[in-house]
């Protein structure tokens, strides 16, 4: 058996630059090793019908079809098992995987647990020029804590941890980069700012941050039509504003006529303007839980969020659990408000602690700096 350095298993997402970033935060443990999703195994193990069945639970794509699903679970079953096996037979070995919570990245991070080894999530963080490594999970499943207390008690025991040191990364948040022709990230209109409104940035409808951590609205469309709902308690001369995911390639269109039909003027789609730009000039954001209701703390601006999300904390935003409490909610906008110093010492822990710098070099070579915020390592680099 292996008593030397951990080895860590790298599974392969097969994209460019999650792969880099895998393997850069890999490196500073120890030897890498590579899996993929080709990884298969008949021998089986009493986890493995359960496993496989949890991640097909997960998986982005549904099968839409009995047949499709029965093969998919039984490919997820032969992954897992595979999966389950390199770490069974490799004793101080970590899990590295992207996002790792759907499908395939499920079932590989699920063998890794059942075998009794240490996990690394890895995902794009929200802020500029970060990563997310957690050892527990990404997005609401990850190791952030979720009191106000412990930021502040955190924040106390040392002066730099105090103040708004946070805001120096403002200059580099850059709205995301379009992938569709009809959702841009052109300059402000003129007018933006000429009446009061809430912004609405809309997420990716199959995306996990839907699938998995939607809270009570459940679906995307189950958010529209909460948040179409509260709009006739906004105060007069108020209005909501969406835009679209610059990156969804399902398109909301007729969903969003449906509520412009319905709310007239009170409800204006804008997928032409830069998105910080649009939360700038807003009032607050509303969101299910979309990296730009964090963002939206740059700009200082309140933030009500349905869905599960991290920093659903009351005091950094105002949660919203019901669609009458949402309708309560827009009825007093006007007088929304936030704990400033909580946010402060929130995004001081995000920004000095939690989240890991990372720097491209001129080569395209990715590196990602280690410091104060890497999470500590499960066994010692060679």
């Amino acid at each position: 058996m292996n008593e030397g350095p951990g080895h860590y298993v790298v599974l392969r997402y097969g994209r460019k630059e999650p792969d880099a970033l895998l393997d850069a935060v890999a490196e500073i443990g120890g030897p890498i090793q590579h899996m993929s999703a080709g990884s298969l195994r008949l021998s089986g193990y009493p986890e493995t019908a359960r496993r496989a069945a949890e991640s097909l639970e997960t998986a982005r794509k549904q099968p839409k079809s009995g047949l499709h699903r029965a093969l998919k679970r039984r490919l997820y079953a032969h992954q897992y098992n595979a999966f389950r096996h390199r770490f069974e037979t490799m004793p101080r070995s970590v899990a590295v995987a992207w996002n790792g919570i759907t499908g395939t990245r499920a079932a590989f991070m699920a063998a890794a647990r059942d075998a009794g080894r240490p996990c690394l999530y890895l995902e794009r963080a929200p802020l500029p020029g970060r990563i997310t490594v957690d050892p527990v999970g990404v997005n609401q499943t990850g190791s952030i804590p979720r009191e106000p207390h412990f930021y502040r008690d955190w924040a106390a025991e040392i002066p730099q941890r105090q103040g708004a040191s946070w805001r120096d990364m403002a200059p580099k948040l850059v709205a995301r980069a379009p992938k569709r022709s009809d959702v841009t990230q052109g300059k402000g209109r003129e007018g933006l700012a000429d009446s009061p409104f809430v912004f609405c940035p809309l997420q990716v409808p199959d995306d996990t941050q839907i699938t998995q951590f939607s809270g009570w609205v459940q679906t995307l469309d189950g958010f529209l039509d909460a948040v179409s709902s509260a709009v006739a308690a906004l105060p007069d001369g108020w209005h909501l504003r969406f835009k679209e995911h610059p990156s969804s390639k399902i398109s909301l269109t007729e969903a969003l006529a449906r509520i412009t039909d319905k709310h007239g003027p009170r409800v204006v789609v804008d997928n032409a303007t830069d998105t910080f730009e649009q939360v700038a000039a807003s009032r607050a954001v509303v969101t299910l839980n979309s990296s730009v209701g964090l963002q939206a703390f740059f700009f200082d601006k309140p933030v009500i969020v349905l869905g599960q999300a991290f920093f659903r904390i009351e005091g950094l935003v105002a949660p919203a659990d019901s669609a009458e409490h949402l309708a309560d909610i827009f009825a007093r906008i006007d007088m929304l408000a936030f704990d400033a110093p909580l946010r402060d010492v929130f995004m001081n822990y995000l920004d000095q602690v939690y989240y890991p710098r990372v720097e491209t070099g001129a080569d395209g070579t990715v590196r990602v700096v280690p410091d104060l915020v890497l999470p500590k390592l499960p066994y010692p680099a060679a």
